[in-house]
């Protein structure tokens, strides 16, 4: 039997799981590895809690944690309970599947002013995570902008603009419940650098935005209009999704304010240049508006001199995740990525794959696609596993059965068990006030809960 270890327990390493523990060609068993007490990482963490069904992909990966071979070894923190060089000790191959963990910077004056903060912070406050549990956002403030037109900057901005009834009904962490039940929050900016054409968001994400009970939705009708690159772009490409997306945004432009509580304005072609300061706090921020031009084949914003000052009370900057170095393993600074090769991590030494070790990812490829992105990535670098078990390119593991070390040195590890007692607890904690669950938010909460129910 071949030892795998997976470190990182969201979609990519379950993904990768699925597809090692399939397959009958070689025997493996796989042991997943995670900093914290629960799996599925940013389907937990990450996924809006208004988006319930995405976050249903966890049945597959519970399919998955019920197959033979499968452990979950959960509150395990590689580099402080067991290091890499420990684990090559007892598996055979070793692969990586932590994510994009930070933000890129927009690298401008005022950028870390109070009331200037990352989107992906904010997502994992309303989430529940326990890293960022204690963050504290003042929502007393009338006018936010979000910086960025991605789906996690809509995200954002959606559940800014819901009413406290339609969050009630989510497992939306309590605390954030609570804070944005008194949110004095009016108006929502969501700011993009080039075109609509360009936006990143998805159609669904940015049709919800019209359906929002408490908010009106509206965009600058010659913000949504097509430059003539774009156009000559769309002219010559059968694209229904660019075409339905416009569709959706011009409706947006056209339509008259219904007098709802809120209002979300989605704006294109300007990019931030200075956040702006007003007692010490973010008071507001300065954009210079933008053209599109053709560079090296591809449409960029290029700034046209022309500013303008919106006054909001908070920002949230949504301009792209980017990777973590990984103790033990080479690390792109440029790119924010493992070099690899088809999954196989690189000595970037000589270029040559550093015996079995992998990663799958977003710390394989970069912070790009949904979720399901995830899925051929993983079928990849199972491949590329596979083939070096075939081939004998592997660890020669000369210790046995991990878990006694594990459990020697960590006396709250959190196996699959020991999960599913958590998520009974929660979810039974849900069901009188019609919730998904009610997420335990501290790790101490989540320990005491699993040993109530054990």
């Amino acid at each position: 039997m071949h030892r795998i270890a997976i470190i990182g327990a969201g979609p990519s390493g379950f993904f990768l799981a699925d597809r090692l523990l399939s397959q009958d060609t070689v025997p493996v068993a796989v042991d997943m590895f995670e900093r914290l007490p629960t799996p599925y990482g940013l389907v937990r963490y990450g996924v809006a809690p208004d988006h319930e069904k995405i976050r249903n992909v966890t049945r597959t990966f519970d399919k998955v944690a019920a197959r033979p071979g499968f452990r979950f070894f959960g509150n395990i923190e590689i580099g402080k309970h067991v290091t890499l060089e420990e684990l090559q000790h007892y598996y055979h191959l070793i692969a990586f599947t932590t994510g994009a963990q930070t933000d890129r910077r927009m690298g401008i004056p005022g950028e870390d002013l109070p009331g200037s903060h990352t989107a992906t912070e904010f997502v994992a406050w309303y989430n529940g995570h326990p890293d960022y549990r204690d963050r504290e956002f003042d929502l007393s403030g009338e006018r936010v902008a979000v910086v960025g037109v991605g789906n996690v900057a809509v995200d954002v901005a959606r559940i800014l603009a819901r009413s406290h009834d339609e969050l009630a009904a989510t497992d939306l962490a309590d605390h954030a419940l609570d804070a944005l039940r008194a949110s004095g929050v009016r108006e929502v900016h969501l700011l993009g650098r080039r075109g609509p054409a360009q936006a990143a968001f998805t159609n669904p994400e940015v049709k919800e935005l019209g359906e929002l009970i408490g908010a009106d939705v509206s965009a600058l009708a010659h913000e949504v209009e097509l430059d003539e690159l774009s156009a000559s772009a769309l002219a010559g490409d059968d694209d229904a999704t660019t075409r339905k997306k416009l569709e959706i945004l011009t409706d947006y432009a056209r339509r008259e304010a219904a007098g709802k509580a809120r209002r979300l304005h989605l704006r294109f072609l300007v990019s931030p240049v200075e956040i702006l300061e007003r007692n010490g706090r973010v008071g507001g921020i300065k954009l210079v508006r933008n053209r599109l031009v053709l560079s090296n084949g591809e449409l960029k914003a290029e700034p046209t001199g022309q500013f303008e000052e919106l006054p909001v009370d908070l920002v949230f900057r949504s301009v792209g995740y980017r990777g973590v170095p990984i103790p033990g393993l080479p690390f792109d600074e440029r790119r924010g990525v493992v070099p690899n090769e088809a999954g196989r991590v690189l000595d970037p030494a000589h270029g040559s794959p550093l015996t079995a070790h992998y990663v799958s990812g977003w710390i394989k490829r970069g912070p790009s696609g949904v979720i399901g992105t995830n899925k051929p990535d993983a079928a990849e670098t199972a491949t590329a596993m596979l083939e070096d078990v075939v081939a004998g390119r592997m660890l020669s593991p000369d210790r046995g059965d991990i878990e006694p070390l594990l459990r020697d040195r960590q006396p709250d590890l959190v196996d699959w068990a020991a999960w599913q007692r958590l998520n009974a607890a929660e979810t039974a904690a849900g069901q009188p006030a019609g919730r998904p669950r009610v997420k335990h938010t501290r790790i101490a909460e989540m320990l005491e809960a699993i040993k109530a129910k054990g």
